[in-house]
């Protein structure tokens, strides 16, 4: 039995670890703790946000937005600290800038590339079958004139 209970202890740890219980003064400080931990991104995961994440800088991270949310720092503060420190990479739905502009623009890129490659390979594609079916119909006259030249040799002799 005390066997089953270290085990279960021993598998529950890391699931300990991860949640992150941060008390505040008031609800203010607890709701733009949630909002900006939430907006911020993992560097280390990079698809996470540091609330989400698990490593040990978004710990870090989240330890330090509370520390300036209880210095009293406003949300913006906090933010530009953040993306003077770590570049607006930091931001999960970073500013529209110039040196973001791939960012926002690059998927609409893709897409627009993608469509103008469908539209040209089936444009292409009809073009050719057009064009086969024409060489085909002048390939079937072609045998049939010449099975008629056929014929009418048999017939003549």
């Amino acid at each position: 039995m005390k066997c089953r209970v270290l085990l279960l202890l021993l598998m529950l740890s890391p699931l300990a670890q991860a949640i992150d219980s941060r008390q505040f003064a008031n609800p203010e400080q607890q709701e733009a703790y949630e909002i900006l931990t939430s907006e911020l991104r993992c560097l280390v995961c990079q698809n996470q946000t540091i609330a989400d994440s698990n490593a040990e800088l978004a710990a870090d991270l989240r330890r330090q937005v509370q520390e300036m949310l209880e210095q009293g720092k406003s949300r913006e503060q906090i933010v530009q600290f953040m993306t003077d420190r770590y570049g607006d990479f930091v931001l999960y739905k970073p500013p529209f800038k110039a040196k973001t502009s791939l960012l926002w623009l690059g998927p609409m890129a893709f897409l627009l590339v993608g469509l103008v490659a469908v539209f040209l390979v089936i444009h292409q594609r009809r073009s050719r079958s057009s064009l086969g079916d024409s060489s085909a119909e002048a390939t079937q006259a072609e045998k049939l004139a010449k099975i008629r030249r056929i014929l009418d040799e048999e017939d003549a002799s």
